[in-house]
């Protein structure tokens, strides 16, 4: 933990397989592709996913009951990742954004066409507000030796997004779990 009380990537031990490349290694624990989300938080996201979670707690709904008790509205925890998810396409872009790089890049690096999340948790820290400026970064922080699954032969990877406030206050750490594999050809006896 840092001075302000905020987590930081270079605080954590690594846990990294023996058979992982030398560029595979220099990656973990250290911020990657920190980018800024390219509009405020607004309050429409916010009432869509509570639309369709069907989410009633009077909290994110009442601006009066926001206001007594956490000082003015907040989006709900769960739209955390939103504000890392680049549109599919805008003005100036080339080529498809994406989320969640890292994950692409130890895809390519290992030759592993497949992958799925099999975990995903989120520490929330201070609230999101409207009119927030959220930025984040990726943070791998373990890649495993060899495994083979149901699906196929591969590895898993843990990745931590770490979300800030346009004052530099971290808002949430979320931390994904992916497994990266080939599926195996032929059939099974």
């Amino acid at each position: 933990m840092t001075a302000d009380g905020s987590v930081s990537a270079a605080t954590t031990v690594a846990d990294v397989a023996d058979d992982v490349p030398a560029n595979v290694r220099e990656m973990v624990g250290k911020p990657m592709y920190a980018q800024t989300a390219t509009f405020p938080v607004e309050r429409s996201y916010g009432y869509n996913t509570l639309a369709a979670t069907q989410n009633a707690n009077p909290l994110f709904w009442d601006d009066a009951i926001a206001s007594e008790l956490t000082g003015g509205i907040t989006l709900q925890p769960t739209t955390l990742s939103l504000w890392m998810r680049p549109h599919y396409w805008e003005p100036g872009a080339v080529g498809e954004q994406v989320a969640l790089k890292v994950h692409f890049d130890l895809k390519e690096i290992f030759g592993l066409p497949e992958a799925v999340m099999t975990d995903n948790t989120i520490i929330f820290h201070e609230p999101v507000r409207p009119g927030d400026v959220i930025s984040n970064q990726q943070v791998l922080k373990s890649v495993s030796g060899p495994k083979t699954t149901k699906l196929g032969a591969g590895r898993f990877w843990v990745i931590d997004v770490e979300f800030h406030n346009q004052d530099g206050v971290l808002v949430g750490v979320e931390s994904y779990t992916g497994f990266g594999y080939k599926r195996e050809t032929g059939e099974s006896k």
